[in-house]
């Protein structure tokens, strides 16, 4: 038994196994358009005899006029025949031969209607699709490379430095305690920061991923809020971060929540202020208040602010504006990806406005939940 073969391929009927040539069709329209000389002289040729032999003058002008007045029909039909239908069919041909090349970014322009044109349009629609499917599939190639290399360097540079702690401690061990300690010190915190990259990887490969679940709920936002901002200042105050927050009076505006992400998404925001922010004198201010079917919460800083050029690519992931991590900054470039995922998860938006030496402010917006309306049932679907 042939094991190059499809088992089933003996059920499949000969004339559907036939490969015709690239160049079958095109040998057919020439042979098309040579046809059509011929049959004129074949024509003449007959009108000419019957001039020639017929003794019936009569006869001879009655058939020669049916012969020329076909002749004119087929001409017209003919040339009508190639314009609306051979000449498309060849233009379909060519399109499907660059599809087939790999080329989807191809279009095939016709002129008036017919029965073609809708073959054309499906066509185009058709290529419209691939080339899009073939640039969401390269964008997502070159986001893998670009992931794989993101986190290989992301974890080199922490367990090489765990790597060189450890073997100072194992090449020194009677050491001072004081230098041990440092040691431990910086492995310990390395450690923390890889196991914090693993954890924002995972949480980040389940949103991208769709398969973070989420509980939401009809969430009073300023009480909300209001609990989440009294943990902060606590937090702040410890840390000596000047902080103000300020909300209108929303006590009975609803929003859809799970409490969980979306504190995660702001903790990842405010997070990013303090990595970036000044080791002295950071000021954070957080402002809820409603703008019409939109409730908004503002996250400023003062910070060193971020340059415009650099701005469009701040929700990006692994993106840092130093394009080398400093030893005091120990985020893992995939904070604020996550928040604008959590955010965008709940209807809503985040974004970015920035001056350089003046800091930045953040901007979430999330849909109000009117109970007495559909708008919002309409966007969420499963909820």
């Amino acid at each position: 038994m042939d094991h190059c073969h499809h088992p089933h391929q003996k059920n499949i009927p000969p004339y559907l196994r036939r490969k015709y040539h690239r160049d079958h069709f095109l040998r057919h329209y020439k042979y098309f358009r040579f046809l059509r000389p011929v049959t004129i002289l074949f024509n003449l040729t007959i009108f000419y005899l019957l001039f020639i032999w017929a003794n019936n003058k009569g006869l001879v002008i009655f058939f020669g006029s049916v012969i020329i007045i076909k002749e004119i029909l087929h001409f017209f039909f003919l040339l009508r025949f190639d314009r609306k239908t051979i000449k498309p069919m060849i233009k379909i041909k060519q399109g499907l031969d660059e599809v087939a090349k790999g080329n989807y970014n191809v279009k095939i322009d016709y002129g008036m209607p017919n029965d073609i044109a809708i073959v054309i349009d499906s066509f185009n629609e058709m290529t419209a699709k691939l080339y899009e499917s073939e640039k969401i599939k390269s964008e997502y190639e070159e986001n893998r490379k670009a992931l794989i290399a993101n986190i290989s360097h992301d974890l080199k540079t922490p367990i090489t430095s765990i790597q060189g702690y450890v073997e100072a401690l194992l090449e020194n061990a009677p050491g001072s305690a004081e230098n041990r300690y440092k040691y431990l010190q910086t492995i310990y915190h390395n450690t923390v920061y890889v196991n914090k990259l693993i954890d924002d990887l995972f949480l980040f490969a389940k949103l991208d991923m769709q398969k973070l679940e989420f509980q939401y709920q009809n969430t009073k936002i300023r009480a909300f809020m209001d609990d989440l901002m009294e943990e902060y200042r606590f937090d702040f105050s410890e840390r000596n971060i000047e902080f103000h927050y300020h909300a209108d009076s929303l006590e009975n505006v609803l929003v859809q929540l799970d409490g969980k992400r979306f504190r995660q998404a702001v903790n990842n925001i405010i997070n990013n202020a303090i990595l970036h922010g000044p080791a002295e004198g950071l000021l954070l201010s957080i402002t809820l208040y409603r703008q019409n079917d939109f409730v908004s919460i503002d996250i400023k800083d003062n910070g060193p602010g971020i340059s415009d050029e650099k701005l469009p690519f701040i929700f990006d992931r692994f993106y840092r504006i130093h394009s080398e991590r400093p030893k005091e900054i120990t985020g893992t470039g995939l904070g604020l990806a996550i928040a604008k995922e959590l955010i965008e998860a709940h209807c809503g938006k985040i974004t970015v406005s920035s001056t350089v030496n003046e800091g930045s402010c953040f901007t979430v917006r999330l849909p109000i939940l009117n109970e007495e309306s559909e708008a919002y049932n309409e966007t969420h679907p499963d909820h």
